[in-house]
């Protein structure tokens, strides 16, 4: 298998969302609180959202155990991320029973946890005043299976309704603005 083929692979697509996040969490020092594009949320918030989402959708169900800090925040991703590299690498293609009483094998789980994490590292990044550039191949395979999943997306009331942006903006920016959240947003 070839680098490229390697990189295509959802596992690596996974690592280097995870990777990009740990890189903005790694630059918020002592703004944890500051407020994030998502209303009901700090910059603490996001970052637990991350966590609780592998936590509940995959760690647990694979019986997975992330040996995080209480205290140290930064430290909690860290232990996370290497609990889901563990996972991954352990159990590609494992059935995973769902809280909703579905079953999905992780390599079908996998794209919905890696927009996830990609999407909050934006919002980490908003929240902390800090400018990032997702990778543009994630946010176009994001932006792709988000489309196509658009009536689902509504109806799980996680996402605001689309904000406009130009047809012929960036894909980060488009991705950001299908999910409901403002590409210009500032925090105060």
């Amino acid at each position: 298998m070839t680098r490229a083929e390697a990189d295509d692979r959802p596992i690596y697509r996974h690592r280097r969302a995870c990777y990009g996040f740990g890189a903005v969490v790694d630059q918020v020092d002592d703004r944890w609180d500051r407020p994030s594009p998502c209303p009901e949320w700090d910059a603490r918030g996001v970052l637990e959202h991350v966590i609780g989402f592998h936590e509940v959708l995959l760690l647990r169900p694979l019986g997975i155990k992330a040996n995080r800090p209480k205290v140290n925040i930064p430290a909690r991703w860290v232990a996370t991320q290497l609990a889901i590299f563990t996972a991954l690498d352990a159990n590609w293609g494992h059935p995973v029973d769902l809280p909703d009483g579905s079953t999905l094998d992780v390599g079908s789980l996998l794209p919905m946890l890696t927009t996830d994490v990609l999407v909050h590292t934006w919002d980490l990044a908003r929240a902390i005043g800090v400018d990032v550039v997702l990778d543009a191949e994630l946010c176009e395979t994001a932006f792709s299976g988000a489309r196509k999943n658009d009536a689902g997306l509504r109806s799980s009331g996680m996402f605001a309704a689309p904000v406009e942006v130009p047809a012929n903006g960036n894909i980060q920016s488009r991705l950001i603005a299908f999910l409901g959240r403002d590409p210009h947003w500032q925090g105060s």
